[in-house]
């Protein structure tokens, strides 16, 4: 089988999302390309840094940010494996992304039209989706995850487990 540009890149976005499995992560992979040329590649790390922002979207950008040594990130296309979340889609109005492909729909909190669509308010940039790019890959990926992930049993967390010990 001929494998579209896009579907080459989201299957490397697949690659990265199996890895954040492998280490507990919700299995969510970005790839981002400047001039078509793959300039970064990662995955979610929520659980490993214990950071809310740590969407694999979020790094993406942050690292090509670095790389590029400014946050106009004009001639990008950022491929993930999930429709990004309000938080990954501002992120990605304010970086000027032009271009992003998505694989997995999310019904609940995907801004790519999804639940809404960030990308059709009037903002100072509006980038173009492409969604459903080898979205049945994507979509099993999530859900064995989730699958497995219930069927583990997690001991509860209490707020003293989080806090500092005392002196």
């Amino acid at each position: 089988m001929d494998l579209s540009r896009d579907e080459q890149l989201m299957a490397l976005a697949l690659d990265e999302a199996k890895k954040a499995a492998q280490l507990g992560e919700t299995p969510v992979g970005a790839v981002l390309t400047w001039d078509g040329e793959v300039l970064v590649t990662t995955h979610n790390l929520r659980e490993t840094n214990r950071v809310a922002t740590a969407h694999a979207e979020l790094l993406a950008i942050e690292q090509a940010c670095r790389k590029l040594g400014g946050w106009r990130l004009h001639r990008a296309v950022l491929y993930v494996t999930l429709e990004p979340c309000p938080m990954c889609a501002g992120a990605i109005i304010n970086a000027r992304i032009p271009r992003v492909v998505y694989g997995a729909s999310d019904k609940k909190a995907g801004c790519c039209g999804g639940l809404v669509n960030l990308f059709e308010v009037p903002f100072n940039h509006q980038p173009e989706i492409t969604g459903g790019v080898l979205a049945e890959q994507a979509q099993q990926l999530l859900s064995d995850f989730f699958a497995d992930l219930r069927r583990k049993p997690r001991p509860r967390r209490k707020l003293r487990d989080f806090m500092p010990p005392e002196k």
